[in-house]
């Protein structure tokens, strides 16, 4: 007998199973889900991996030679666990031995370790020391065997442990300066705050700090370390090669600190320069510091080569000459009568010894570095060419040499402050305010058949297998290779019949001396003075040139006593360490090179 199913019961089971294939269908369509794949990967990389950042190892600084002068070496973060400490109460024994090998205070340690485990408050680990040596941990490491052998157990009459259980210590890189003082002002320092975190200060460190720091990368490794398969490998950040010489910079070095020394001078700068490329030889600053211990000094370790302006005082009379030569305000022959005096735009201008020196012709006006000729050329040129070659020159602006931290005085040009004597002034370098990149990069011109270089202390990136070097650049054309050689061979007789300090036997050299007086609230009212010198060689083809500034030195006020030895000493390290024989010996081979 059969029996008739009730509508409403079959409409039921359809219900059922059109719902049922719905939820089979949905559950396809969500395994196939674009978005929600998205969130089960997430899920996945939550609870199955550790999301962290890695930050490359920081780039290696090298001189033009392949001579190491910044690295990387491995120090230690050292701390201990609260909850392993708190446990078994050993904290008297760690805080001791931490203290005599770390050289801890022990009262302070002992307070920090025995911090109550609470990791609702984050009181899970204490960090008490960091940046220590693999010697010490060394040391530690002996110590926590020992005593995990000589005495596991709890000591039942002190209550304690005399165990080193809890502490841990923890590898990373730390900035290493191997020279320690060495080429110091260039090439900064990079500071620590913690181990994720640094900061690049002045010098190469900043200025390049993108490329030596490198790009960090968020890496997913497996909780489950039976799941890891391979380590990711982070590559470096890049290695740069610079333009310094570490020979020369450390020549250069000895004898300024020497001269500031021997002439109770403040401070002093010297800065060698290949004029035909603007490459940087060496670029030393007297006080320096040294960057593995940095927190040590104040800000007034810097480089005093680029961020410290002053008035040049009579090396600038190169620059007056040049432009007075090339404009064809004078001629070498030119003849000047020289009365001792000069006035101009209402203001007398005295010669340095407030002589008056007859005839001169223009090698002469040089040679004596007389104030009152060198402010008539000046008015002979006049304003508007004299100050549109010194905008041609680099006055008033920044080199951009690639250093953190170059600073650039403004220079007055005729209009709403200049006044007719500043022309007379700024002719023999008072009235103005320069740094020494400034000006060996502006009289380098001189040196290099009228062409200016850029001066840089980049010469190669290393990346990744990679070497990119840099290319010399002229900044421009602010006199002719005529004028150059011409004023070349001024300053080289000039030198020559003064037989002044400066010269060196074999070689003949070109260069001028230098002493500003230092103005203050009231004027020109100080005796001290800055005393600099700027000489190149040899005459017949540069290969270097030099820039001296000693500042405020008690032995003597001038730049012919004080800096033109400098000098001597200086070229007499180069033409050894850059391997420049005598001219004699040098023409001779040229002309055996010519023949062959």
């Amino acid at each position: 007998m059969k029996f008739a199913i009730p509508t409403r019961f079959q409409i039921i089971g359809v219900a059922l199973t059109l719902f049922g294939l719905t939820v089979i269908l949905q559950m396809v369509n969500i395994q196939g889900n674009a978005n929600v794949m998205l969130i089960r990967d997430q899920s996945n990389l939550i609870y199955e991996y550790n999301v962290e950042k890695i930050t490359p190892e920081r780039g290696t600084i090298y001189d033009r030679w392949g001579n190491l002068l910044v690295g990387n070496k491995e120090v230690y973060e050292v701390g201990v666990e609260l909850k392993t400490v708190n446990s078994l109460g050993n904290e008297e024994t760690i805080a001791s031995v931490l203290a005599n090998v770390l050289g801890l205070d022990y009262q302070d340690t002992l307070a920090r370790i025995s911090t109550p485990y609470d990791p609702a408050n984050g009181q899970v680990y204490v960090v008490v020391a960091d940046f220590v040596s693999p010697s010490k941990i060394e040391q530690l490491r002996s110590i926590k065997d020992e005593y995990q052998k000589t005495y596991a157990q709890q000591r039942k009459d002190s209550g304690s442990a005399q165990v080193l259980s809890g502490v841990n210590w923890n590898p990373h890189l730390q900035r290493s300066y191997p020279e320690n003082y060495l080429a110091s002002n260039i090439l900064g320092f990079y500071s620590m705050l913690d181990i994720e975190k640094g900061e690049a200060h002045l010098g190469v460190e900043e200025q390049y700090n993108a490329l030596l720091r490198g790009t960090p990368l968020e890496v997913a490794s497996p909780v489950d370390p039976n799941k890891i398969k391979e380590f990711v490998n982070v590559p470096p950040g890049s290695s740069l090669v610079l333009t310094i010489d570490r020979e020369i910079q450390a020549n250069v070095e000895e004898i300024l600190d020497n001269a500031v020394a021997s002439n109770g001078a403040q401070s002093g700068s010297i800065i060698v320069m290949d004029p035909k490329t603007g490459e940087i030889l060496a670029m030393a600053s007297n006080p320096r510091m040294n960057p593995n211990v940095y927190w040590e000094y104040q800000d007034n370790y810097f480089n005093r080569t680029i961020d410290i302006s002053y008035e040049p005082g009579s090396v600038f009379k190169v620059l007056t000459m040049a432009i007075g030569l090339d404009t064809g305000a004078v001629k070498p022959d030119t003849e000047f009568i020289d009365t001792g005096s000069i006035n101009i735009g209402g203001i007398t201008i005295y010669n340095w010894d407030r002589a008056a020196w007859g005839p001169q012709d223009m090698t002469g006006c040089l040679q004596h570095s007389l104030n009152v000729c060198l402010a008539w050329v000046a008015t002979e040129i006049g304003p508007n060419n004299f100050y549109k070659y010194l905008l041609e020159f680099g006055m008033g602006r920044r080199t951009n040499v690639d250093l953190a931290g170059e600073v650039a005085w403004p220079l007055s040009v005729p209009g709403d402050t200049w006044v007719d004597a500043d022309i007379a002034a700024n002719s023999f370098g008072q009235g103005l305010a320069v740094t020494p990149i400034q000006m060996i990069t502006s009289i380098s011109a001189v040196a290099n058949d009228g062409k200016m270089m850029s001066p840089h202390i980049l010469k190669s990136v290393l990346d990744n297998g990679q070497r990119r070097d840099s290319s010399p650049m002229v900044t421009g054309k602010p006199i002719s290779e005529e004028t150059a050689d011409t004023l070349t061979e001024m300053l080289a007789v000039s030198l020559e019949r003064e037989a002044s300090s400066a010269l060196v036997d074999g070689y003949r050299l070109a260069g001028k001396t230098g002493t500003a007086e230092i103005p203050g609230p009231l004027g020109y009212t100080s005796d001290t003075t800055n005393a600099s010198f700027v000489g190149w060689g040899p005459v017949d083809d540069p290969q270097f040139i030099v820039y001296i500034w000693i500042e405020k030195p008690t032995s003597s006020i001038w730049g012919s006593v004080v800096a033109a030895p400098v000098f001597h000493d200086v070229v007499s390290e180069l033409v050894v360490l850059m391997d420049i024989p005598p001219d004699d010996i040098r023409h001779q081979l040229n002309q055996k090179v010519v023949k062959e």
